[in-house]
């Protein structure tokens, strides 16, 4: 049998393939642009028919349909790795559960049978003449997901761009079940403007860059503000080198900075496992040699991040109390994003040679009821999650400076710390240090 014929075998409806679907199953949507529109609109359908049936994704791009027709989850339980603006909403909600994990290990859950699939879907680019579907988009941990899986039905789409990978970034037909068709375009995240703290933090961050660098960069206003700057600077032959590429990337290599040409491992290769962009960004990408797709077990390994040698990270955050330690994914109780790559990072970035790991936030926000709060604290206590303890923290970057958290005492962690908080907060913070013992007579005011 041709592998056209077995795809032609293979090929059903979205509603015939989710019967595979039995009571109690744990299914798995896999990550960002590979989620299953079809397949999850048909398996909303079974809503009633199905009980107690556990979905699991991360970085939801557009409504999730077993969410958004089961409300009260009467058959579904969504729950996510890391989350979206979408995601919050949900979890806010109560129709929605994290589950906390580092990115290097996200594999390994699979792998050592913590997280059980019994049916996964996943959006994939159209079948080749060697009955081989690429991931495009997705690299992650799709490998380990596919390898764990019971059951697995593919959901194919044009509009899915092919990108090369290390390893992992495709799935034969002969190992799936079904095949369904839907050509709807793939979720996208067009970068928004950067706002004006965005390019001020961007500002304080710039000047310890230099040639030949490669780059982690997260997503939101700060990167794509950084992005800019370094777009039109004097900067050349960046790498990358990055769990998630957006559209900061983007205006990198259409300005020629980035070339990836200095860089020790993977040399010429821009390397990432997960995008969440633009269409602009996914055209450029298809079949484009310069780019690589990888596992997160490998780009996320501090042990890969250790032989970039000369590997800048920069990631945001939420909060940074006077101890030097992060959260970056709770507000208090209120569950915002996820730990996701930025320990890993942050990590390798240390181990590395000439390494440098920045975390940035602006200094403080106004809440919904106009009042200004400050986003360094004097400690945390209301339930914040810390992502980066103060031992792995090296910069941290707001609107009004950026300091080194490494190798100084506590008097001189909280110092540093005040000098770039908002100036408003700065005496309440220092009468803070007082009180919590961590802070000189000989202390700059």
């Amino acid at each position: 049998m041709s592998v056209y014929e077995e795809y032609k075998k293979k090929l059903v409806s979205a509603d015939e393939a989710v019967k595979l679907v039995k009571d109690g199953d744990w299914v798995d949507y896999s990550q960002t642009c590979t989620f299953p529109k079809a397949l999850d609109a048909a398996l909303a359908k079974r809503k009633g028919e199905v009980k107690d049936v556990k979905i699991r994704s991360a970085i939801s791009m557009q409504p999730i349909q077993v969410v958004e027709q089961d409300p009260e989850q009467e058959s579904f339980t969504f729950n996510v790795w890391h989350c979206s603006g979408l995601d919050r909403k949900y979890v806010d909600q109560g129709k929605a559960f994290y589950t906390p994990m580092l990115f290097r290990y996200n594999g390994s859950y699979y792998t050592k049978g913590y997280a059980p699939v019994n049916v996964a879907m996943l959006t994939v680019a159209p079948m080749d003449k060697n009955g081989n579907f690429n991931f495009g988009l997705t690299n992650c941990c799709m490998q380990e997901i596919v390898d764990a899986a019971d059951h697995i039905i593919l959901e194919v789409n044009e509009t899915m761009p092919i990108i090369y990978g290390l390893e992992g970034d495709h799935i034969n037909i002969k190992d799936v079940d079904y095949v369904v068709e839907n050509n709807d375009p793939v979720g996208t995240a067009p970068a928004g403007d950067p706002g004006e703290i965005d390019r001020q933090i961007a500002n304080q961050i710039f000047p310890y860059l230099y040639d030949g660098i490669t780059l982690q960069i997260g997503i939101g206003g700060m990167p794509n503000a950084l992005g800019g700057l370094i777009a039109e600077s004097d900067l050349k032959d960046l790498g990358m080198h990055t769990e998630l590429i957006s559209d900061g990337y983007l205006k990198l290599y259409q300005s020629g900075k980035l070339t990836n040409k200095k860089k020790p491992i993977n040399t010429g290769k821009g390397v990432f496992s997960i995008c969440n962009g633009s269409r602009e960004l996914y055209d450029y990408m298809d079949h484009n040699f310069d780019i690589m797709s990888a596992p997160m077990s490998y780009v996320n390994n501090p042990g890969t991040i250790k032989a970039l040698d000369h590997f800048v990270s920069i990631n945001g955050c939420i909060k940074a109390d006077l101890y030097g330690q992060v959260c970056s994914e709770t507000v208090g109780t209120r569950h915002i994003s996820g730990t996701g790559g930025q320990l890993d990072f942050a990590t390798g970035a240390l181990e590395a040679e000439h390494g440098q790991s920045f975390l940035a936030m602006p200094s403080s926000r106004v809440g919904k009821d106009g009042v200004r709060v400050s986003n360094i604290i004097p400690h945390f206590t209301g339930g914040d999650v810390i992502t980066t303890p103060r031992t792995s923290v090296q910069y941290i970057a707001t609107e009004y400076g950026c300091v080194n958290m490494q190798g100084v005492p506590t008097w001189e962690r909280a110092e540093r710390l005040i000098s770039v908080a908002h100036p408003d907060f700065r005496d309440d913070l220092i009468k803070a240090a007082e009180e919590q013992k961590i802070w000189r007579a000989s202390n700059k005011r």
